[in-house]
């Protein structure tokens, strides 16, 4: 069995954006090239403004801090930032 990662792209995701079809394209591609399943999930920016914020965060093995600017909530972006950083959790950002 390979093995599987979970990356939470955070940013407002829109399927009309070249740039957000680009980074899920790159997730699958990585995975195959690299003989592991890798799942994507794309985290709204505003999502990240509540109390339950950590946990929508918590069950990625990494953040990819997507194009979006200007995202709907820069408190949610930067709160994403600071969790990476503060629990050592692999960060990107585009």
């Amino acid at each position: 069995m390979n093995p599987s990662i979970r990356i939470g792209i955070v940013a407002d995701y829109n399927p009309k954006n070249t740039y957000h079809v680009a980074t899920e394209q790159s997730v699958a591609h990585a995975s195959k090239t690299l003989g592991l399943h890798a799942e994507s999930m794309w985290v709204d920016t505003d999502k990240l403004d509540g109390d339950d914020a950590e946990a929508r965060l918590a069950g990625f093995n990494g953040i990819w801090l997507g194009t979006s600017s200007p995202y709907r909530s820069m408190d949610g972006a930067l709160f994403a930032v600071r969790f990476a950083r503060e629990r050592g959790v692999p960060f990107v950002g585009t």
